[in-house]
């Protein structure tokens, strides 16, 4: 019985020692020491914190005029350029075959802002820009919205709620509008941060 015990013992004392030395993700609200009160100020979203560096996604899409139906999956990784400035590139692959895109990332902190241009191999290119929402518990929204563009003869419109529930992975609702129509799904993704 005192060898089990013992034998218990060095297993958790193993375990809670690798887990302190791991960098576990902290979301950005303060921890308060108190509930939250109406009064209590949202803290502004900080894009390094939680963006920088490398992501996964997968993301099932329906046929629209942006590419076949099917499975798309690769990474995405964050770099900061200068002060307000960020680029994301994204290598994935899809059933018409590899791809690349790539991501100037605008973002005006103190008014609540983003803006990105995006370019796709795939022939893509397109302007979103939008606001970002906080709550008290610490969740985030960004709200891209697409100019205008043009694929394949068609006029294309273009909406993404990032979600940023966790300090390590973020879904995103997406929306298309085809010749001035209704937006429809575009598919949820997700994006889970690389350790």
């Amino acid at each position: 019985m005192t060898r089990r015990w013992s034998l218990a013992v060095l297993v958790f004392a193993l375990a809670s020692g690798s887990l302190g030395a791991q960098q576990v993700p902290k979301g950005q609200m303060p921890a308060l020491g108190r509930p939250t009160e109406s009064g209590d100020q949202v803290p502004l979203f900080d894009f390094d914190t939680y963006f920088l560096g490398k992501w996964t996604f997968e993301w099932s899409m329906p046929e629209t005029p942006l590419g076949p139906a099917g499975d798309y999956s690769g990474t995405t990784t964050f770099t900061k350029l200068d002060g307000r400035f960020y680029e994301a590139v994204t290598e994935g692959k899809g059933p018409a075959g590899p791809f690349k895109v790539r991501e100037l990332i605008g973002y005006h902190k103190e008014n609540k802002t983003l803006a990105r241009q995006i370019t796709d191999s795939r022939g893509l290119s397109r302007l979103e820009f939008g606001p970002v929402g906080g709550d008290l518990g610490g969740i985030y929204n960004l709200l891209y919205e697409s100019a205008p563009f043009t694929v394949g003869g068609k006029t294309i419109r273009v909406k993404n709620t990032l979600r940023l529930m966790s300090p390590l992975s973020y879904r995103v609702a997406s929306s298309i509008s085809v010749d001035g129509g209704p937006f429809t799904n575009l598919g949820n993704p997700w994006w889970r941060k690389n350790p």
